[in-house]
């Protein structure tokens, strides 16, 4: 697979800058929400929304579109941001996120905004959504694939490890998931809390094709979907190695930032800092 022309490529570092500057005003606006996770995971969600999956903001129930989701229903920011940077709703509404009567939940909601496939929050069923999407496909012979995101410590949900069975039993070479390994949940590290590891094992045994990558690196991100659309006949899985808190100093690697609001001063250092990494403010 070619590389990315230069242009392209800044692109792309354009919309996870993009993204990043609304998760933090949108959860600071809110004085509440889960800022690090939705950091871990903007790049996979930007090259998902600006490179990968075909998916039209003016046709959000197009039968033939891909489909993504949230399984990491918190980390909501991500999602609606990348939404409102594809034109899905106007980026001013992004404002409301969390407010009285808003669209915008603080666990996405199907019912209420065009481009979010499944209802999330409640950790460890968004795979088993993806599944039924994948075979649903499988069943009206069309050729679209299903993403699911996935946290590590969202794998610690027993339901997971049944739906990850199921995939590989029946084949599901049109889902791709990823894991967003940023090794710190709510209550401290992962390994500590309960350790999932080797996650990578442990997918391959229930018949996955596994890929790890640096979830930071688009080049990488952009190889793996690219490997995973030539896998027939099992799912595929991308440990995706990730920081919590991604792109601002002082929250990457904190644990305390997993569902914590930046105060005023903290906003702004946080936009001063992504603003140089090329989005615009």
């Amino acid at each position: 697979m070619s590389k990315l022309a230069g242009e392209q490529m800044a692109e792309l570092q354009s919309h996870a800058s993009n993204i990043r500057q609304e998760i933090v005003k949108m959860v600071a606006a809110a004085n509440s929400g889960h800022p690090g996770g939705s950091l871990s995971a903007a790049d996979i969600v930007t090259v998902l929304y600006f490179h990968e999956m075909n998916i039209y903001s003016d046709k959000p129930a197009d039968p033939d579109r891909d489909r993504f989701i949230l399984s990491k229903g918190h980390a909501s920011p991500v999602l609606y941001a990348a939404l409102a940077e594809k034109g899905f709703f106007p980026k001013e509404e992004l404002a409301t996120f969390r407010k009285l009567n808003t669209r915008l939940q603080g666990h996405p909601s199907r019912k209420l905004l065009p481009g979010v496939e499944q209802s999330t929050g409640s950790l460890g069923q968004g795979l088993s959504s993806g599944i039924g999407m994948a075979l649903a496909g499988r069943l009206d012979k069309k050729d679209y694939r299903v993403y699911v995101m996935m946290g590590d410590g969202e794998i610690q949900e027993g339901m997971v490890w049944e739906a990850v069975m199921a995939a590989g039993h029946y084949g599901l070479d049109n889902l791709c998931a990823f894991v967003d390994s940023n090794h710190l949940q709510i209550d401290g590290n992962v390994e500590e809390v309960m350790n999932p590891h080797p996650i990578d094992d442990k997918f391959r045994a229930f018949n996955w094709h596994v890929i790890e990558i640096d979830g930071h690196d688009m080049e990488q991100i952009i190889s793996a979907l690219h490997e995973a659309k030539q896998v027939k006949g099992k799912p595929t899985m991308i440990l995706a190695n990730t920081v919590k808190g991604k792109g601002i100093s002082y929250m990457e690697n904190v644990c305390g930032w997993h569902g914590t609001a930046p105060n005023s001063e903290q906003l702004q250092k946080a936009l001063d800092e992504l603003c140089g990494n090329g989005g615009e403010q």
